[in-house]
């Protein structure tokens, strides 16, 4: 089993990795999200690289993450459904200004 990944009852937990982005819209908006890993990921490029198969989903064009704000900012217990995005992705999106 995983090391970011235990048992607690009949449920699986995974620790994960936030990390706090923020990407400017062609609107000028800012979009603001976070980018959930396990939380041995750490290599910036590689998350990164998860930020920008999110952002070319959307329907409007951004900034490169590269070029945006993207920093880790702590680890958590994720969901359930959280544990399900990632173990079928890699990583999973927490949306929360202007990404619509």
């Amino acid at each position: 089993m995983d090391k970011t990944i235990h048992k607690k009852g009949s449920f699986l937990i995974m620790e994960v990795a936030v990390w706090d982005t923020y990407v400017k819209r062609s609107d000028g908006k800012m979009m603001h999200f976070d980018i959930f890993v396990p939380s041995e990921i750490s290599d910036k490029s590689k998350i990164q690289a998860f930020g920008n198969i999110y952002l070319s989903s959307k329907d409007f064009e951004t900034e490169s993450l590269m070029t945006s704000k993207c920093n880790f900012c702590h680890i958590e217990e994720a969901s359930q459904d959280i544990v399900n995005i990632i173990s079928e992705q890699g990583f999973a999106i927490f949306e929360m200004e202007n990404c619509n």
